[in-house]
């Protein structure tokens, strides 16, 4: 089986899945879309994704995008992937869910908003919108609040009480170590 990634680093996402394939032991082709210079509103890399956002695979002939989507079929489609990423468990499975839903009506939200308003835009030849980015670091504010105050609560030193991470965790650390910039 074949398995190529098309990723920017650049992106939280893009990272998520490479750091999950590689702690899995998931072998892939890793293919490189520079968002800076357009390369994901290619007719070529519309092929993969019509929705021309990063990351994608195709695994084998095989197409899908959306980070959470992907991370979720890996989980399931590479046996080897240890049962704590994504429990077979229905109970434990909904809640890794319900953080992932969360994540990205929320922290990623905010994160993105306020890390493109305040650093990227003008990478993507875009001027910095310091009213858009206010409204992203006060969503980010909330959110971090709400990790710490009720995703992680519990014993387990991982989000929902765990003791190992689940995707859920990989998902929200790229995200927060988006801020590193």
């Amino acid at each position: 089986m074949s398995l190529k990634i098309y990723v920017d680093r650049l992106s939280q996402p893009s990272r998520a899945i490479l750091i999950f394939c590689k702690l899995n032991g998931i072998e892939f082709e890793e293919v490189n879309i520079d968002l800076s210079k357009g390369q994901h509103r290619t007719p070529e890399y519309q092929e993969v994704n019509i929705m021309k956002q990063v990351p994608a695979i195709v695994h084998d002939t095989f197409k899908l995008f959306e980070s959470h989507a992907i991370l979720r079929y890996l989980a399931s489609a590479f046996p080897e992937t240890a049962d704590h990423w994504y429990p077979k468990d229905l109970q434990k499975r909904a809640n890794v869910e319900c953080v992932l839903d969360w994540h990205h009506s929320n922290l990623r939200r905010g994160s993105a908003g306020y890390v493109f308003n305040t650093i990227l835009a003008p990478a993507f030849g875009l001027p910095l919108n310091p009213q858009a980015a206010a409204e992203g670091k006060k969503l980010l504010s909330a959110s971090l609040a709400t990790i710490d105050t009720y995703w992680l609560q519990k014993d387990g030193s991982f989000l929902l009480g765990n003791s190992q991470p689940s995707l859920a965790d990989l998902s929200l650390v790229c995200e927060i170590m988006q801020l590193e910039v």
